[in-house]
């Protein structure tokens, strides 16, 4: 795999509901850009994004997945969220460290309470938002009406981009009024055959086509005049507005897919590989002293860990991002915030569980690396001459809380182990000893989140509790 330079390379944060198909639309991304050879299934318990025995038991993703897919001369990293508000925790960490926001729409049901609340967590760290419309062979799903609950909910910042010609089982067909032409997919969805807009949809595609213009225009001066000027836009001028308009929040582009039959996964990967925002376009990271971080691959060594999991036969697996500089393998690093030493042996550009190595990553990038000796989440590791330290993730406070003890008295310190262990794969957990009690405490986002916390320490762990 080649090394990708900062302006090659963008990240971006998947979020939406349970059920809204984010698990089907990353595999399907992942077949599409040949990471995988096949599409695995949610049902057959066997894709690339939830793979940890937890999920495949509750048939949806406890933890976020970082993924990658290489297109267009672009890397993509890509970061798979859970759709319970539940796993809160991974939501946040991910929109911390990715610079796009694809909120994903179940096509049955539009605009659900998860809708709002990913999206307000994307207004409080001002990240750019695509909606993307999924699952239009559902015979419920009713796209104008989505279209207008979007634009009810956000206001006139909803652009289509793209329109169903019909939706429900027999859906194979959409305009695109960026492009200004009709895709349309075999039964096996993959390639699209694209084709001039038929008579009878040119005015409707028309009129979308001018608005889109005009929502372009309307983020650039330059471009503004120039749309006075000759009354349209071309299409790189039109991706520039759309950026631009990304950038800023001032418009909310909405795109259609079929993830489940891989239709339009081609066409949204050109769009976020051509037009979403690179990661040095965008706002910098700011150190505990305050101080703004350019992402300079010439810049001082400086890797910011936002996840850690253990993972069987492994062990802990570390993510991180490059903040500044460049990382490689062999690299002796310092822990800004405990004061030891590491030595970065390997590099990974990460698939769910399938790594691949890398010999270097730069400012921007995201990747993972194994078996370091001292290094939790929210730890800063530095080159020399290096002081960077970030702490810039804020997790929601706890909303559920039970006590918890296990059924053998005599595993009372394993138990702890293992809470703690958990709480470092998700800060959302709160673990408190309460000494009038006498009991242990675990506070959490929900029911499920507790349940899920059990699931595991008695599954893999061996451990009733």
């Amino acid at each position: 795999m080649k090394v990708y330079q900062t302006n090659e390379i963008k990240n971006i944060a998947l979020l939406g509901s349970s059920g809204s198909g984010k698990t089907t639309l990353v595999e399907a991304m992942l077949f599409e850009s040949g990471v995988i050879k096949r599409r695995g299934s949610v049902a057959a318990k066997n894709t690339v994004s939830d793979y940890f025995p937890v999920e495949q038991e509750y048939g949806y993703s406890v933890f976020s997945t970082v993924l990658h897919v290489e297109w267009n001369n672009k890397k993509l990293n890509i970061i798979d969220c859970p759709g319970s508000d539940d796993f809160v925790g991974s939501t946040v960490t991910a929109l911390n460290v990715t610079d796009t926001a694809i909120i994903l729409l179940n096509g049955q049901y539009g605009v659900e309470v998860g809708t709002q609340n990913h999206f307000r967590y994307t207004e409080k760290l001002n990240k750019p938002v695509i909606f993307l419309v999924n699952q239009l062979d559902n015979e419920k799903c009713d796209y104008d009406n989505i279209l207008e609950q979007l634009k009810e909910a956000y206001g006139s910042k909803v652009v289509p981009i793209q329109y169903p010609i019909a939706t429900g089982p027999g859906f194979n067909a959409l305009i695109d009024v960026l492009l200004m032409k009709k895709y349309s997919w075999k039964p096996e969805g993959g390639a699209p055959t694209i084709e001039d807009i038929p008579a009878e949809e040119m005015d409707k595609a028309m009129e979308l086509h001018k608005a889109l213009v005009e929502s372009a225009a309307e983020h650039d001066d330059m471009l503004m005049e120039k749309f006075f000027e000759e009354g349209t836009l071309s299409e790189d001028d039109m991706r520039a507005g759309i950026r631009a308009g990304l950038v800023i929040r001032g418009m909310f582009p909405v795109f259609c897919v079929c993830a489940g039959r891989d239709m339009c996964v081609r066409r949204t990967l050109e769009f976020l590989g051509n037009v979403v925002p690179c990661t040095d376009k965008m706002p910098r990271p700011v150190t505990t002293e305050g101080v703004e971080v350019t992402p300079d691959s010439n810049g001082p060594t400086s890797l910011f860990f936002f996840k850690t999991t253990v993972e069987p036969h492994i062990g802990q697996v570390s993510y991180f991002k490059v903040i500044s500089g460049k990382v490689k393998e062999g690299d002796d690093l310092l822990n800004a915030d405990r004061g030891s030493k590491e030595r970065i042996a390997q590099l990974f550009s990460v698939a769910g569980q399938t790594r691949n190595a890398v010999t270097e990553m730069v400012a921007g990038d995201i990747g993972a690396t194994v078996k370091l000796k001292d290094v939790r989440r929210g730890n800063t590791l530095n080159g020399k001459g290096c002081d960077y330290r970030f702490d810039f993730i804020k997790y929601p406070d706890p909303k559920y809380r039970r006590a918890v003890k296990p059924v053998n008295e005599a595993d009372a310190e394993k138990m702890m182990e293992i809470l703690m262990r958990m709480r470092e794969e998700d800060p959302t957990w709160i673990i408190e000893q309460s000494k009038e009690l006498k009991q242990t405490i675990v506070s959490g986002q929900g029911e499920f989140h507790l349940r899920t916390l059990k699931w595991r320490i008695e599954n893999n762990d061996k451990l009733p509790i």
